[in-house]
């Protein structure tokens, strides 16, 4: 994400539809991102994203500057990620999405890569789906975005302990998951 100034966030904040439209602009695609890690849903992370960059409207003028903008971004962006997925979970019904593209699209010499990145990321989606929504986002920003604890602690709000905690249960789950995979396919 592009490091935003201070003045543009001022502005918006000051009700400058503009500067806020640019704030958009440049962190969108970022927020997007992180829904998406954490949702595994197009038109999930899609509404995240919406409800997110409501919520930053209506309390942009309140921002204090005691964080970065970015942190603070980040901790809205992952929270109402969590709690749309917590949602999301207590619904019976669910959704299949298409993974991979129509093999019309695809050129010949990109269609190996792209059948194996598109198997890649629909077997990671399979177990990051298989976490409750708390490890999830705990492994999505440790080992998607590179978070260190403290980063993850302060990005969720919670104790760097619990952090630890649902990072080991976490990665517990997807070992024995693995395992699982790696049975069923004979190897």
């Amino acid at each position: 994400m592009q490091e935003i100034e201070r003045e543009l966030i001022i502005r918006a904040g000051q009700g400058d539809m503009r500067a806020f439209r640019e704030i958009y602009q440049r962190a969108s695609g970022y927020v997007y991102t992180l829904a998406y890690r954490v949702v595994n849903k197009k038109h999930d992370a899609e509404e995240v994203t919406q409800d997110v960059f409501l919520k930053i409207h209506h309390s942009l003028s309140s921002f204090k500057f005691e964080a970065s903008f970015k942190t603070w971004l980040y901790r809205i962006a992952v929270n109402t990620a969590l709690n749309h997925a917590k949602k999301r979970s207590r619904v019976t019904t669910r959704e299949v999405e298409e993974v991979f593209e129509d093999p019309a699209t695809v050129t010949q010499p990109d269609a190996g890569k792209r059948l194996e990145a598109g198997e890649t990321e629909h077997q990671l989606k399979i177990l990051l789906d298989q976490l409750n929504p708390d490890q999830r986002a705990c492994i999505v920003l440790r080992e998607i975005e590179g978070l260190d604890y403290q980063g993850i602690a302060t990005s969720l709000g919670i104790n760097i302990n619990t952090v630890r905690s649902r990072l080991k249960r976490a990665r517990e789950t997807l070992m024995v998951l693995g395992k699982k995979e790696v049975a069923s396919h004979g190897m």
